[in-house]
């Protein structure tokens, strides 16, 4: 559409021109009120938003009346914009190395922040300066070298769709425009920082505050859609949960604002009832000023009072501006609020440039009289008129006296971002001049009135250049500078100026983590949260020991506590889930830390180990004695009696019973696990054997006194000793297969006690062992039941009865030793089989030995062989 209307108006006013130049009297539309000419060989067009029109919608049933100038609104903060572009052209055409012998002008428009507008301003870019006829020049030589605008992205993208037509370059130093399938590849080149470097930012400055429940305003536009479904799933990607996502409503007419305040109201209840601390805030360059207007309408809620608690994060493209008819305006519900901005610095000289900027020294200005007026609230007197009403304007006043939502006189990131947009285009002017192709770009030599400015495009894609304030400019080849983010802390006091303390910088060169520089400490927050970190969290924190729950049906920062199971832990705040430790570790007793595990054995540096040893040895050196005893009295009648060579072969079977056990105190090797319970087994199955042969040799002796008895070829040494031999030989068969096919060895036992690393002899074959056990309870049993039988036969020499108290005890250790085994862990179950091998062994020596040493030392009168005819 809009090459339609150029190409009509093209062909109209060419047919005109032709036929009446000097009589050209084409009527355009409404001329803009504001414009601003300085003449130059070469112009950089401009669009600035410096204020809009307070209007009634218009119906289409009538020509559009002339919009007066009491209707115009200014945002007095946007001024700086001009005078920014103004300064830079005047930088350049005084130095002597760019663009020599070439001036340098401009002329600029202001978009009213309307697309009618922009759209004719844009157009008159192009066309004369007093005649709306777009691609003819009727009256002055002008040429336009590129435009640079808009600040909005709506703003950027009316003006692209006109540039693209001619190719001239556009430099954007707002919100780059939204593109879609309609408008592809339109040619800009944008001085801010790339949007996505801004959503790191933001995104990197949550994280590091753990603020994770956040709520999120932005405008209800193209950009403010496209931001909303940029960052949610990145956000939520990363733990960032969203308490609320409002479209903040915008207005172009005075008569939808006040349908408008119903839907302020709604935001502001959702905004003051979170919990959310933090809001995000993205929007156009007057957004915050349409935010405080909305809401100092609404009379639903005290925005003063309310918002004490919330963290503000501003993106770059808002601006810190006010209306005039905010002047009196409480800003300070923004003290403290964190802003992104366009990273910049005060190029020298600009201060005092500003400071000198009045009425009567700015000429072809045509914004500052309606900016003075309104900025200082005052007005010029009007030489058609004979009353003037309020005060009256000197041009003398200061502009260091106005509030900083109104004025700075330091430069702000828009202004830096037009600064630097006016040297990339004079830098690719001066260097497409110098080219060795100048006959292309001219058209012959020296100067052609028809310049060919769309090859600007080639070096403007590759320009690199220091501005004046000491920063590197460089445009890449997607039209984008390399320009790193600000974090400014806004301190507002009580008088609306407005102090920038930069505490960080999103720096786009630097390694991923590295990106985000911070000084917490140089940050100032809102005195409601008395200089402390404000939390901003849905479920406060989960702390180390428990784990987080997500509530069903709630995002996933609302979540519950749940503790760690046992076994795991959690060594962290908010952690999704709990962990094993390693298992050389184990959890505390919280549950939120993994403790290295003791190292544990019976060993004999400890009292239960050095008690079992003693004990040990004690009964070792007891039994000895006794052995002795027996040896040096092996003639008496006493020891004669069933077979002394069994007598002895016992004795020393339980010395070494008494001795195995220290076998299994002391740290597990190789040698000791593999004598362990082979030793054991061997040794106690002889002792069981010698029992065995012993009562059987009894019963044996008393069946061969019956007359005429078969069992007397029987009775003697021989059976006794075929007995012990035989059934210690199948015990010790049993040892050596186990031994050969899976023998025991050292192992570590990591898990059956939590606290504890047990070092432990496995034993290999646990069919081997348990072999080796069922085979002594066989012969123990035996031995029992034969010694019950025959206790009471009516012998002098018979022992069974002694033989039965004794097996009786063995039985009865052994029988508590298998649920005192099971049910113990780590070394104490060494310690059960240690006391097991003593107390069964103490009962054999007591129950059998102890009658007979007696009668031995304290009573030999009874042991001769009268006595014993005589009814022992």
């Amino acid at each position: 559409m809009v090459v339609l209307v150029v190409l009509l108006l093209e062909l109209v006013s060419y047919n005109v021109c032709q036929a009446h130049i000097a009589k050209c009297r084409l009527q355009g539309p409404h001329r803009p009120l504001h414009t601003y000419h300085q003449p130059g060989e070469f112009l950089i067009g401009g669009i600035v938003s410096h204020g809009g029109f307070i209007a009634s919608e218009a119906t289409f049933t009538e020509e559009p009346p002339s919009v007066l100038p009491e209707e115009l609104v200014v945002v007095p903060k946007l001024y700086q914009h001009i005078v920014a572009l103004a300064f830079a052209v005047k930088e350049i055409n005084e130095d002597p190395h760019i663009l020599p012998n070439i001036t340098l002008g401009f002329h600029l428009y202001d978009s009213y922040t309307h697309a009618r507008s922009t759209y004719l301003a844009t157009l008159l870019l192009l066309s004369m300066v007093e005649k709306f006829v777009p691609n003819y020049i009727c009256d002055v030589e002008r040429y336009l070298a590129g435009v640079i605008g808009g600040l909005d992205s709506e703003i950027s993208f009316y003006v692209a769709t006109v540039l693209d037509i001619y190719k001239i370059p556009q430099l954007i130093y707002g919100s780059p425009p939204v593109m879609n399938e309609k408008s592809p590849g339109l040619p800009f080149y944008q001085m801010a920082a790339p949007e996505a470097l801004q959503y790191e930012g933001i995104l990197s400055l949550l994280l590091h505050f753990r603020w994770l429940w956040i709520g999120v305003i932005v405008t209800d536009n193209d950009n403010g859609e496209r931001f909303v479904q940029t960052i949610s799933p990145m956000f939520m990607e990363s733990g960032v949960c969203f308490a609320f996502i409002e479209r903040f409503p915008d207005f172009s007419f005075i008569s939808e604002m006040y349908g408008l305040l119903e839907q302020a109201a709604n935001i502001e209840d959702k905004l003051f009832s979170s919990k959310a601390n933090v809001v995000v805030t993205y929007g156009e360059s007057y957004s915050l000023t349409n935010f405080r207007l909305l809401s100092y309408l609404s009379k639903h809620n005290d925005l003063t009072n309310n918002v004490k608690s919330k963290v503000w994060i501003i993106t770059a493209q808002v601006e810190f501006a006010s209306f005039v008819f905010q002047r009196t305006w409480d800003s300070g519900i923004f003290d403290g609020a964190i802003a992104f901005e366009i990273h910049f610095r005060n190029p020298p000289g600009f201060h005092q440039y500003v400071l000198h900027r009045k009425p009567s020294t700015t000429e072809g200005d045509g914004f500052i009289r309606n900016f003075w007026q309104q900025a200082f609230e005052c007005v010029f007197p009007d030489i058609t008129s004979d009353k003037v009403e309020g005060n009256i304007c000197t041009g003398e006043e200061k502009l260091e006296n106005l509030p900083g939502s109104f004025f700075e006189m330091s430069m702000t990131g828009h202004s830096y971002s037009i600064h630097s947009a006016v040297y990339a285009m004079a830098h690719a002017l001066h260097a497409m001049s110098t080219s060795r192709h100048r006959g292309m770009v001219y058209g012959g030599r020296g100067k052609n009135p028809n310049p060919q400015f769309w090859q600007l495009h080639h070096f403007l894609r590759s320009i690199s250049f220091n501005n004046t304030a000491g920063d590197v400019v460089f445009i890449n080849q997607n039209g984008e500078a390399a320009s790193s983010l600000d974090i400014v802390n806004w301190i507002i006091f009580a008088n609306q100026s407005l102090q920038r303390v930069r505490v960080g910088r999103i720096d786009p060169q630097a390694p991923p983590d590295q990106k985000l520089t911070l000084d917490e400490d140089a940050i100032t927050w809102h005195s409601w949260f008395n200089q402390t970190q404000p939390l901003s969290v849905c479920t406060e924190r989960c702390l180390p020991g428990s784990s987080k729950k997500v509530k069903e049906g709630q995002p996933p920062c609302c979540y519950d506590c749940i503790p760690c199971a046992e076994g795991k832990i959690a060594n962290q705040d908010d952690m999704n889930d709990c962990y094993k430790c390693p298992d050389k570790d184990y959890p505390s007793k919280n549950r939120d830390a993994c403790l290295p595990k003791d190292i544990s054995f019976l060993s004999y540096e400890e009292p239960l180990g050095i008690s079992l040893a003693c004990f040990s040895l004690s009964l070792s050196l007891i039994t000895a004695p006794v052995l002795g005893i027996f040896m040096k009295h092996h003639n008496t009648p006493i020891v004669i009696a069933n077979n002394r060579n069994l007598t002895y072969a016992l004795l020393i079977s339980l010395l070494l019973c008494f001795l195995c056990a220290l076998l299994f105190i002391g740290r597990p090797e190789k040698v000791t696990c593999l004598l362990r319970q082979t030793a054991f087994g061997i040794i106690f199955s002889t002792a069981v054997s010698c029992v065995l042969a012993k009562t059987l040799t009894v019963v044996l002796a008393f069946m061969a006194t019956k007359p005429e008895s078969r069992m007397r070829k029987w009775v003697g040494k021989g059976l006794g000793h075929s007995i012990l031999l035989s059934c210690s030989i199948v015990q010790a068969g049993i040892c050596t297969v186990w031994l050969a096919t899976s023998p025991p060895y050292p192992d570590v036992d990591m898990h059956t006690v939590i606290e504890e690393i047990i070092l432990e002899c496995n034993e290999g074959s646990v069919t081997m062992f348990y072999c080796v056990l069922v085979y002594m309870s066989f012969l123990a049993i035996v031995s029992f039941a034969v010694a019950f039988l025959a206790r009471k036969l009516p012998d002098s020499f018979n022992e069974a009865k002694f033989i039965t108290f004794s097996m009786l005890v063995f039985c009865s250790v052994w029988l508590s030793f298998i649920p005192s085994y099971l049910s113990t862990k780590g070394k104490y179950m060494v310690a059960v089989e240690i006391f097991s091998i003593l107390a069964s062994s103490v009962g054999l020596l007591g129950c059998i030995f102890a009658p007979k040493c007696y009668i031995i030392i304290l009573r030999p009168e009874l042991n001769n062989s009268s006595w014993l005819q005589e009814g022992y």
